[in-house]
Parts: structure tokens; sequence; C-alpha cells
């Protein structure tokens, strides 16, 4: 079976991993966007670090949980939002004000919402977390 959407295959599968509890979850296929996703998790305190598996095909990444993320998704369509604009997206996708975090696609890269917000670049909302 293929996967349409490798994003939202991996942010889903680590929000059910961490639900019943396990400790490490495997995403597979790796992809330079997931891994970017996983970084920034990484980087806001969510997951306890990854690591790039090569299997001779795609890659994977094991993932090690630390049971800090409550919920975690996709966000289908991915909607573009402008440098002003973040506070709509976390009334729609966080449960409370600076609590939790919106995985942001820019011209700079992959981010969190924060670091666009203080770098004034807008972009588009490609996950949650919380």
């Amino acid at each position: 079976m293929t996967a349409n959407d490798p994003l939202s295959d991996a942010v889903s599968g680590i929000d059910n991993a961490e639900s019943v509890g396990h400790l490490t979850h495997t995403v597979e296929p790796a992809s330079n966007m997931v891994g970017s996703v996983l970084e920034v998790f990484y980087d806001r305190g969510y997951i306890d670090g990854f690591e790039f598996v090569d299997d001779g095909k795609a890659g994977k990444f094991e993932v090690e949980l630390k049971g800090a993320i409550n919920e975690c998704g996709p966000v289908n369509p991915r909607y573009s939002v402008a440098a002003d604009g973040y506070e709509k997206w976390e009334k729609r996708y966080l449960p409370a004000r600076d609590y939790g975090a919106l995985v942001v696609t820019t011209s700079h890269g992959i981010m969190s919402h924060y670091e666009a917000r203080e770098k004034g670049i807008g972009g588009q909302v490609i996950a949650y977390v919380y």
C-alpha cells in the first residue's frame, strides 16, 4: 500500500503511538519534510530525539517518544498565512494561547510559528502539536 501523504501518515502515527504509551515509533518512508517537522518537534521539546535509518530504500526515522504530546496532526489543506496572521490559526488548531506550536513551511525552511513570527515571515501551516 502506498502513502498519499507521508507527512500526514508520520504525524498521525506519532499521535497514535503517543496515545497508547509507546516509547518509540518508526516513521516510513523518510523524507526531508518529515525530518524537518521532527526537528521542530524536538526543538519544542515534544520528542526525545530521532534518527535516520538507511534501509536501502527510502529510509525511515526511529523516533524516541517521551509522552509530552497530547495531540498532533497534519493541516490539510495547507493554508497560507501572512506574517501577522498566526493568531487566527493558533485559535483554530491549538487549545490555548502560547500552548503548543504550529509547524509552518516558509521560504526560509520549516519552522515553528514562533520562529516565523519572530523573523516576520509568512508561509503555509502544515502541522500542529501540543
